[in-house]
Formats: structure tokens, C-alpha cells, sequence
């Protein structure tokens, strides 16, 4: 057993609880309840802290352990591992493969087993004599002169004091390092950490009948000190070249060093691309400093990304591009989805002498395929950028890592692996969960879905409510004693789920204003989309479905909403440009077209959800407004946190002071000046209602409306956070520290709160007719706050909006007004429309995995 002893880190209520090792364990309740810092902040965090500490002070000033939790005792814990959806999906030159693994083995099978081919001239590169590169040499530099050069230290780390000090022995007053020339009796400091070139000028010669034996002596004694290549630089500024006796193109007599796995690395300036530096696309701003990581290299919010027309997208520089294994780029095969790519490799026939070194590589990447099939991936091409995956992608590709590292005894933590999986592949997901945990491991899941609930061993549901409602133990056992549980509203949720479909979602006196109109998309064929044809029905509730990978963020996110953004913007224009699609038509009724998305709502901590649904201004108002402010002359400026003579200068209003603990993990303290309130002593003196500001940017939502309730304006916002299940957030939480699942939420109030209409307000006017386009809003929601979002979408659409919602909880599907399901499969397999209609017609439709399992939800209607 993991035992927890009086735990009180964040919400939680100084809570005891057991976890069974070696079973399948879920932690339940609503968003915000306190489930994450269970199961990261403690089980994963205080793992991973005693393993860091164990180690030495030096060493722990790199690695940065957490700081300890506020528990009394954790007794069990084996050691852990996090596979979070949150966590950074990898930089601007991390693919699928380079995050598995597979790509260092396909380098490696590059180096060994490729056929290197001249880039120029498409032949096979072979050895070359002296006298073929001495006739090279004569023929193409006639009458010039020319320094041959041996390389000494091809891109390798060091200060190399001995190399000048051996060729200063041997007489040599020079080598050139990195393009420039050094001299050997007085070595400059190289930089040990940086990759340098070292060459050794062994005799400048001008080409010419007469010179040919002296020429010849050079070149075979310049070979024979580089190891049978040479560099021959001519004088002025033309282009250098280098000649080997090992590798030469028997057409143009271009040599080339020794294949290298750095060759093939989009990270490494010996492989990229010059042209997009390794990122397959042109980016404003991105040079070869860039790591292209998501913490240092942040592209502009204009920035639009091309294809490189350099490297054609594949990343690698011609030289690279050029070596073949089996008639194949290492390009070309990275291009292949997962499944194909395992279908290539298993029917590949090695000849006698490749077998043995390609065996153990085939192995290790014939493995990490079957694994990302078995958690559902296999529509994933193996040069898909890391950032354009999903959370849920992002996660599974880490959990097929684990479950092909075969580990037992170990302690994994999953942040709700669901997400981004369709009903088909979810069960997929589970069986392989399942594996891992009868392979000796104990599994411990934060998740919402229903399926998994249902699967665990043992389930612990954290509650009753959230943030200060929440944070104690509401039940614990067997999904069956759970379901028993009156305390426990998941429990309840369990034995008494939504029944569809729920008629008081729509209001039909609403709905009877609005026309009947459809926007239509023809010949959409961007990524795997097949020639689709689809009409999307205006004002209405549209869920787009499908499996993994089917083309359903491509059809909406791909084509629909940049297109008819775009056409928006241009309106005036006769005609317009579609990209990825033949025509749209049917858009022109749209005002206004928004991707709600998963992104933060602010990326510093200055940003809170007060400043971002725009309440802040009116309660600073507020404040402006009492007696004491008057008399005092305070604005509503003197109540902002982010500049202006309100704010504490000791912290710059932030609350919060970070100090530095070097070999520790670096702390953060309330501000002793201001004691985390933000404000200096003057501007907290000024009460409203017996508040300050800084109890105001305290308190929760839930609180914050019962406080604002006379203020119309606050109140109707504060309320729409309560409706999608946000009544636990503080006004001033920092938006860096909210899921992607809360900032998609906060923006939905944003527009809510423009989007107030009732029957009697449409009546004689337009309403502006807004479309918006959402990404699975239910990521990190309750069962019970499903119920209250889906209030929320039919209410925005009551007032004369279009929702697209791309989504897999079958709540919200059934309870769509219009369903579009793609597939039949994902990726090759998918791009297809299979069934559309309502709820009730795409049960019906038999080749609609969707319809299959919505039935089940639906009753059979």
C-alpha cells in the first residue's frame, strides 16, 4: 500500500488515504477538487524529490527538486513516473520520431547500411584514386593557386593544445580553426564546448604543367595526414572543395567525409536544412541560435508558417537527403504513418552481410511502432512536428515509451490519457493501461471518464465540491461501493447517467428566429481529407466526430476556419482565394468567425481571470468610487496591480517573491512588504463592503458572485464562469497555472457575456451572427459540469450563433443539434464523411463507429 498521512498541500483537508499497489487506481471528482495535487504534487513530487535528494549537491543544482509537500507522512512509495498532457509536446525540431526514439535508430541505419549518393549528380558515390583527384585538381585549377589542406579535428569539442604543439614540431607555423588561421606557438583558448574544424595548410602550390610533380608529392602527403581527404582552397574567395579517396562522385569528383549520424539530424547544423534550420518551414525570426524549444523560441502572433522551398519540408540539407537505404531517404521514410512504416520494415529482406548490423536497430523500432499502434496512434506520421500534436497525443506517445521499457515495480501517474480518444480507441487505451499495470506496476489515473471509472480496481473520489468546497476524501473503494455513495456525486453520476436527449437544453421560441441557412465546403483535400463535400447547418449546435485522426481538426480548424476568417476580413473582394478546399459558399451570413481554443489566456501572471472576461476595469471602478478613494483623489488606476502608485513596489504586484536556493529548488514567498496582498498599505485601506482589493482578488467566483450580486454587470460574468464549472477559480489566479480545459472555458464566458439576448431583445433587430469553432471543451471536466456546458453552448446558440464543436464525449454528441462524423479510420484510412444528420440518423448508419457507440448512450433512439 502507498500510504498518505495528513495531507494539506493546497485543498486538500489534511486527508488520509491508502492506494493498492500493483492495481489500477482512479482519483475522481470535480475539476478543481484537488485530484492533481493527490496524485503529482504528492505521489509523483515527494517520489521524485527523495530520489533527487539521494543525490549529490552538485549534481541537484542542475536537476532543480521540488520542494517538499505540506503531508505529515508518505510511506510505499516505489518509484514514479509522470506522463502528464500538460507538459511541453516538444520544440520546433522534435517530431514523432525523435520523441520515440525511432529516428536515433534510423540514423544509425543510415550511417551503417546507406548508399551514399552525389546530391548534384544522382550517382552512387565510390573510392577515387590519387591520380583521378590530381587530374580533378589540374583540369579545374589550372594556372591558379591553391592551399591543400588536411583536416585534423572534423566538428568536434576540445581546445587541442596537443595538435598545435604536434604540428609546430613538425614545422608547421599555422592551422586553421574554424575557417580562420591560428598560430601554433602561441595557441589561442578554444572554447572546449563548441564543435570546432581544424585543418593543417600543408602546401600552397600554383597549378601548372611545371608544378605537377611538386603538386603530386603535396596531394599524396596531405591525403595521408587526412586520412585520404583533402581540402583544396584556391586563392580569392572561390569556393573551396574537398576530394576523398574514399568517397568521391565519379561524375563531378566531389568528395565527401564519412558518413556521420549527426548527418541526419535536423538538430545539428551538419544535417539541417540551411534553409528552415531543421523546422521543415520558414519562420519569421529563426536562425541557426534558435533551439526552436517551446521555452526560448516563441514565434510572433502574426507568424506564418510556410514550407521551406529549400528542403521541400523534409528538415535536411541536399548532402543528407542524397543517402539511400533500400531506394529510400531517411526523409521518405519518416513521411510514413506508423502503421505503414511497420508494414515497411517487417516485409524489408536484408542481404547476409546487412542482417547482422541491422538486427538489434530493427528490433528497437519494430517495437516503439507496435506500441504506438496499441495506444492508438498509427494514423501519426513519423515526421509530424511535435507541436502540432495534441495533449492527449503528446501523452500517449510518452506512455508507448513506457510500456516498451518493460519496468516493473513502478509507480505511474497519468493525467487523463482519454483525452483526444474517441470511444473505440479509449477502450483500446484501457487494455493497454491494463498491461501495464499486470506487468507488476501500480497505475494511477486523474481522469473523468466514465469507461476508465468503470475499469479501475479502485477508485477515490475527491470532493465534495471545488477549490475551498473541495479537497477531502468523499469516497473510496470499488466502483460498485462508489455508485452507493450519496455523498459521492460521481458516485451518482455512475449509477445515474445524463438521459438523452434533454429537450430543456433548447429554447424553441429562440430557435424560430433564426433562418435556416448551411455553409458549404467542396473539394476540401488538405492533409488526408478525400475530396470531402459537406454542409454545416447555421445556428445550430454541430458536433464534428470521428476517431483519432480521422480529419476532423483539418476539416474545421484546417479549412473551415481559415478560409472563412479570411473571407470575413476580405468581404469587399469580388472573389476570394480558398486554400485547401475548391469553394465555400453559404459564409457570407457569418459576421464574425473564433476558434475558442485550449491556448492560455495570458502568458505572464499578471493575467487572471478578472482582467480576462474584462471585470476588472468595473470593479476598480468600484473602488474608485467609494468615499474614502473620492477624498484620497484615487482613480481607478490606483487599483491596478500591474503599474501606477497602488501596486506594492516590493514585489511589482505580483503577491510573490522568488528566492534563489542555488543546489535547491528555487522559493516562492509571500511578499513580507505587502504579505501577498499586491497592494501597498494606502490603496488596502480603501474598503467596499468591508473588502479591499486584495480580499476581492482572493476570493473565488463562487464568492464573487454572491459579493457583486448588485453589480449587474460583474454578476452576470461571475455567473457564467459558475454555469461551466469554474466557481472554484480565485479572481487572481495566475493564468499560467490554468489547464487548457480552464482557459477554453474562461474564453467561452468572454463571449458569453457579449452574446446576452433574449427573445424579446432579437425582436425588430439583427443579432450579429457569430460562429464559433471549439476543440473538446469537456477536456477536464466533471461529468456533472458537462451537463452545465452543454446549457452554455445551446444558450449561445439560442441567441442566433453557430457552435462547431470538435469533440468525443458522447453527452455532448448526443445532445447535438447536427453530427458530422469522419473517418471510417484515421489517417489514410480516414477523410471521409461517413454519416451526417441528427443524433437519431447516425445511429442508424451502420459503417458509423460513432453511431455504434452513441447508441449505447441514447438507448437505442
Amino acid at each position: 500500500m502507498i500510504s498518505v498521512h495528513h495531507a494539506r498541500e493546497h485543498n486538500l483537508k489534511n486527508i488520509d488515504v491508502t492506494i493498492p499497489r500493483d492495481k489500477l487506481t482512479v482519483i475522481s471528482g470535480v475539476s478543481g477538487s484537488g485530484k492533481s495535487t493527490l496524485a503529482f504534487d504528492l505521489i509523483f513530487g515527494e517520489g521524485q524529490r527523495r530520489y533527487l535528494e539521494s543525490l549529490n549537491a552538485y549534481a541537484r543544482q542542475f536537476v532543480q527538486p521540488a520542494s517538499r509537500p505540506d503531508v505529515d507522512a508518505i510511506y510505499g512509495i516505489p518509484p514514479a513516473v509522470a506522463i502528464e498532457q500538460r507538459t511541453s509536446r516538444g520544440g520546433r525540431k522534435s517530431t514523432v520520431a525523435t520523441l520515440t526514439e525511432i529516428y536515433h535508430y534510423l540514423r544509425l541505419m543510415f550511417v551503417k547500411l546507406g548508399v551514399q549518393h552525389c546530391p548534384s549528380c544522382d550517382v552512387p558515390i565510390e573510392p577515387q584514386t590519387v591520380d583521378a583527384i590530381m587530374a580533378r585538381v589540374q583540369k579545374d585549377y589550372r594556372g591558379k593557386e591553391v592551399t591543400l589542406l588536411a583536416p585534423m579535428v572534423v566538428a568536434r569539442k576540445g581546445i587541442y593544445r596537443e595538435l598545435a604543439q604536434w604540428a609546430a614540431e613538425k614545422g608547421f607555423s599555422q592551422l586553421r580553426v574554424d575557417g580562420h588561421y591560428q598560430p601554433t606557438d602561441n595557441w589561442p583558448a578554444l572554447d572546449r564546448y563548441k564543435e570546432h574544424d581544424i585543418e593543417l595548410p600543408f602546401a600552397t602550390v600554383k597549378v601548372t604543367p611545371q608544378s605537377s610533380s611538386e603538386l603530386m608529392q603535396a596531394l599524396e602527403q596531405t591525403l595521408s595526414l587526412g586520412n585520404g581527404v583533402v581540402v583544396i582552397a584556391p586563392a580569392g574567395k572561390s569556393k573551396e572543395r574537398l576530394f576523398s579517396t574514399q568517397r568521391a562522385c565519379p561524375s563531378c569528383g566531389c568528395g565527401f567525409p564519412e558518413l556521420d549520424p549527426r548527418l541526419f539530424s535536423y538538430n545539428s547544423k551538419h544535417g539541417w536544412c540551411e534553409g528552415c534550420f531543421g523546422t521543415g518551414v520558414k519562420l519569421k525570426g529563426f536562425d541557426e541560435e534558435q533551439t526552436g524549444e517551446e521555452n526560448t523560441w516563441q514565434p510572433e502572433e502574426d507568424d506564418t508558417e510556410t514550407v521551406c522551398p529549400k528542403c521541400d519540408g523534409q528538415r535536411l540539407n541536399p548532402t543528407a537527403l542524397a543517402v539511400r537505404f533500400h531506394d529510400r531517404s531517411i526523409a521518405q521514410l519518416a513521411a510514413l504513418p506508423v502503421d505503414d512504416a511497420e508494414k515497411w520494415f517487417g516485409k524489408l529482406t536484408l542481404k547476409k552481410s546487412e542482417q547482422a548490423i541491422a538486427r538489434d536497430l530493427l528490433s528497437e523500432m519494430q517495437n516503439r511502432l507496435h506500441f504506438l499502434q496499441k495506444v492508438g496512434l498509427n494514423y501519426l506520421t513519423l515526421d509530424r512536428a511535435a507541436p502540432t500534436l495534441s495533449g492527449g497525443e503528446a501523452q500517449r506517445i510518452r506512455l508507448a515509451a513506457q510500456l516498451g521499457s518493460s519496468l516493473q515495480g513502478v509507480c505511474y501517474v497519468l493525467d487523463e490519457p482519454t483525452i483526444g480518444l474517441h470511444t473505440r480507441d479509449n477502450r483500446q487505451l484501457l487494455q493497454t493501461l491494463r498491461e501495464l499495470q499486470q506487468q507488476g506496476n501500480t497505475v494511477l489515473v486523474v481522469e473523468h471518464d466514465e469507461d476508465t471509472m468503470r475499469e479501475a480496481d479502485h477508485i477515490i473520489d475527491i470532493g465534495p465540491r471545488a477549490g475551498v468546497n473541495g479537497g477531502k476524501v468523499v469516497g473510496e473503494g470499488s466502483v460498485a461501493k462508489l455508485m452507493k455513495n450519496k455523498q459521492s456525486l460521481t458516485g451518482q453520476m455512475l449509477a445515474n447517467p445524463l438521459r438523452h436527449p434533454m429537450p430543456e437544453l433548447r429554447n424553441p421560441e429562440m430557435r424560430a428566429l433564426w433562418e435556416k441557412e448551411t455553409i458549404t465546403l467542396e473539394g476540401a483535400t488538405q492533409n488526408n481529407l478525400k475530396n470531402v463535400n459537406v454542409s454545416v447547418p447555421l445556428h445550430q449546435l454541430v458536433a464534428i466526430t470521428g476517431v483519432s485522426g480521422s480529419g476532423k481538426s483539418t476539416l474545421v480548424r484546417g479549412v473551415l476556419y481559415p478560409n472563412v476568417k479570411t473571407a470575413i476580413a476580405n468581404k469587399r473582394k469580388k472573389t476570394q482565394r480558398w486554400q485547401g478546399a475548391d469553394n465555400i459558399t453559404g459564409w457570407e451570413g457569418i459576421d464574425r468567425i473564433l476558434e475558442v481554443d485550449q491556448t492560455p489566456i495570458g502568458k505572464t501572471p499578471r493575467s487572471c481571470p478578472a482582467t480576462y472576461i474584462g471585470i476588472w476595469d468595473a470593479i476598480r471602478k468600484l473602488f474608485a468610487g467609494t468615499v474614502d478613494a473620492r477624498l484620497r483623489g484615487y482613480t481607478p488606476a490606483r487599483f491596478s496591480f500591474n503599474a501606477g502608485d497602488g501596486r506594492c513596489d516590493a514585489c511589482g504586484g505580483q503577491g510573490m517573491q522568488k528566492i534563489e536556493m542555488n543546489f535547491l529548488p528555487d522559493v516562492r514567498v509571500p511578499c513580507d512588504v505587502c504579505h501577498g496582498w499586491r497592494f501597498n498599505d494606502e490603496t488596502l485601506s480603501v474598503r467596499y463592503k468591508g473588502k479591499h482589493i486584495g480580499d476581492v482578488l482572493a476570493m473565488n467566483i463562487d464568492e464573487a458572485a454572491e459579493f457583486f450580486k448588485p453589480v449587474s454587470k460583474v454578476h452576470h460574468s461571475l455567473c457564467l464562469l459558475q454555469d461551466v464549472g469554474l466557481g472554484y477559480l480565485t479572481l487572481g489566479q495566475q493564468s499560467p497555472t490554468l489547464s487548457g480545459g480552464e482557459a477554453q472555458r474562461i474564453k467561452l464566458v468572454a463571449e458569453l457575456a457579449k452574446a446576452k439576448m433574449t427573445p424579446e431583445d432579437a425582436k425588430g433587430r439583427v443579432n450579429q451572427h457569430n460562429m464559433y469553432v471549439l476543440d473538446e471543451p469537456t477536456v477536464g471536466l466533471h461529468m456533472a459540469d458537462v451537463d452545465k456546458l452543454l446549457h452554455v453552448l445551446h444558450r449561445l446558440v439560442d441567441a442566433g450563433n453557430s457552435v462547431l464543436v470538435i469533440e468525443h464525449n458522447l453527452d455532448v454528441v448526443a445532445e447535438a443539434d447536427w453530427i458530422i462524423d469522419m473517418g471510417p479510420e484515421g489517417g489514410s484510412g480516414g477523410g471521409k464523411v461517413v454519416a451526417q444528420g441528427t443524433p437519431a440518423t447516425v445511429i442508424k448508419r451502420k459503417r458509423s463507429l460513432t453511431g455504434q457507440f452513441l447508441g449505447e448512450v441514447m438507448g437505442g433512439v
